[in-house]
């Protein structure tokens, strides 16, 4: 995982190389709003950390970079005041929030998927056995029909909280 650090600080080489002992990652340091968005255009990021003095400077820069940082995680720290054990302290709680979001985001597209496989199965075994239930069906269509309700009652089963399914 590689970090970008946006400052115009004198120092920020060192600020990035302590950075990256403290969090085990790689920092990339970007001295302006131009060279952050070079480096966004050529490069993925887990996070972009961006120094308030350049966000106070410049706004509609700010807006820009912000836009271009893809799925890295922004961080907006202000570097005059803020030691390195801080910078380091912010970047690991947004990336926890952000990997408690995504795993709140998966669990309810799981929750989703499961709500809609089984209102789905509900409506095969229903069908299938009021199509069964018609006294003059062909005999092979009679028994394509019970091998569907059955196989749609598996998947049911499945489906069901401790039905052998793997809970995500």
């Amino acid at each position: 995982m590689k970090v970008l650090l946006v400052t115009g600080i004198e120092g920020a080489a060192n600020c990035a190389a302590a950075l990256k002992g403290m969090l085990g990652m790689d920092f990339d340091v970007a001295g302006g709003r131009r060279a952050a968005i070079s480096a966004l255009k050529h490069t993925e990021y887990a996070a972009v950390v961006v120094d308030e003095a350049l966000v106070d400077a410049d706004p509609a820069g700010a807006d820009q970079l912000w836009e271009l940082t893809g799925l890295a995680i922004p961080v907006q720290v202000n570097l005059a005041l803020s030691g390195a054990q801080r910078v380091a302290r912010e970047i690991r709680t947004a990336m926890s929030r952000r990997e408690r979001e995504r795993q709140l985001a998966h669990r309810a597209a799981a929750a989703a998927i499961e709500s809609e496989l089984k209102s789905t199965v509900a409506g095969l075994v229903l069908h299938s056995q009021l199509a069964l239930a018609e006294r003059e069906l062909p005999g092979p269509l009679a028994e394509k029909l019970r091998v569907m309700a059955e196989l749609a009652g598996n998947l049911r089963q499945h489906l069901a909280p401790g039905g052998g399914q793997a809970r995500v």
